[in-house]
């Protein structure tokens, strides 16, 4: 009995974490990361860079980066021959916002003021004395390549810093918001819009053990980095379109049996790598009296106290739901290849100290979805073929 509650202790101790050893961990690693995409630029940049780094217990921390050049920054890159542009109609003329940490406003108010001097000089004249093109679609590009090398070179470098992440959990690095919409306004440039792109890089803390310990090369570990540089395709897709529309419907306030959608469920479709739907669900409405009314429930007038129980109540089976209509009506889409994956990503209603995740993101293969529809598998298998990733906890 003494050894099973040691055992017991030990397995304890092992499955918790020291959560200001593990904020500290982070708040270094993600100035690490930010210098080192930096770096790639050389000496001449003078941009800030914001890193937000998110742990989920079981799961791993993930990096989040800028989705693009640096919000409505421009840059002159190293060799001094690449310039990202402002918007065309800044909302006040010389200043150009951005957002990064530092408490350091003098630094600020320099970097604004640098950046607007230089992109006046480059408009007028390129550093050989000729007119300079702006192009954001070769910089949008570089700054991908770059993401993509200091996130590697993070995680085999620096993963280990991470001291309070299991083996089997990740390290991740990507510019996707987390719990919010892909959709938004890209940097525009004179010749056009640049191409909107989507990257993950991804290793595990065991991986970055190995490399440690010498039982693998580098270049051993970097070959396990699983890397998603995927590009968005504008091109509507009759299928995919399909799947949007039943959704909407699926889980309108009048239809649905747990939460409701706001009607805008929408899609991006990355090439090589699959469909991602953006989902909103609500559990209610709130009326003129502070009261609720909860439509898919039939309740009306109840307070927030009652509206939260069944909150907490419905979003299991919300949960249940949404995975087994991902399997019958996801199996209605046939421009995805086999190996790419079927994502729904949801914001889930707000619930404060509910005990329910914030955040809901489910992923299927597309040739899992197959094997389904054809009877090759059970629905009990293809369900467990869906992986499942739960933000925090409200």
């Amino acid at each position: 009995m003494i050894l099973m509650m040691f055992a017991g202790t030990v397995v304890f101790a092992q499955n918790t974490i020291d959560e200001e050893r593990m904020q500290r961990d982070m708040e270094v690693a993600e100035n690490i990361l930010g210098t080192l995409i930096k770096q790639q630029y050389g000496k001449r940049q003078f941009f800030p860079m914001e890193v937000q780094g998110n742990y989920l217990p079981g799961y791993g921390v993930t990096f989040h980066v800028p989705s693009e050049m640096f919000g409505n920054m421009f840059l002159l890159q190293g060799d001094g021959n690449g310039w990202i542009a402002p918007p065309p109609e800044p909302m006040h003329p010389g200043v150009y916002s951005y957002s990064y940490n530092t408490s350091d406003g003098e630094q600020v108010q320099k970097t604004k003021s640098e950046a607007d001097r230089s992109y006046q000089i480059a408009k007028r004249t390129s550093p050989r004395g000729k007119k300079q093109k702006i192009s954001t679609d070769s910089a949008g590009a570089s700054y991908h390549e770059k993401i993509l090398e200091a996130a590697k070179n993070f995680i085999a470098d620096y993963g280990d810093l991470l001291t309070q992440l299991k083996p089997n959990e990740k390290i991740i690095i990507t510019n996707k918001s987390e719990g919010e919409n892909l959709r938004m306004t890209w940097i525009g440039s004179l010749d056009g819009a640049m191409k909107q792109k989507l990257i993950i890089v991804e290793g595990t803390k065991g991986d970055v053990n190995q490399f440690r310990q010498g039982k693998i090369s580098r270049d051993q570990l970097l070959a396990k980095v699983k890397v998603v540089n995927s590009e968005i395709s504008d091109e509507l897709q009759p299928d995919l379109e399909l799947l949007s529309s039943i959704l909407n419907r699926l889980y309108s306030s009048d239809l649905s049996k747990t939460f409701f959608s706001d009607g805008n469920i929408y899609y991006e479709q990355l090439k090589d790598f699959g469909a991602l739907y953006h989902m909103q669900v609500y559990a209610s409405n709130i009326t003129n009296e502070d009261l609720y009314d909860m439509p898919t429930v039939r309740l009306h007038d109840i307070d927030q106290e009652t509206r939260d129980k069944k909150v907490k109540e419905l979003y299991p089976e919300f949960e249940k739901n949404i995975k087994e209509d991902i399997l019958e009506y996801g199996r209605t889409i046939k421009s995805l290849k086999g190996d790419e994956n079927l994502i729904i990503e949801i914001n889930l209603t707000q619930c404060r100290r509910c005990g329910i995740p914030s955040t809901l993101e489910l992923s299927i293969k597309n040739s899992a979805l197959k094997d389904y529809s054809s009877g090759k598998i059970t629905k009990e298998a293809a369900l467990a073929k869906i992986t499942v990733k739960k933000g925090p906890e409200q």
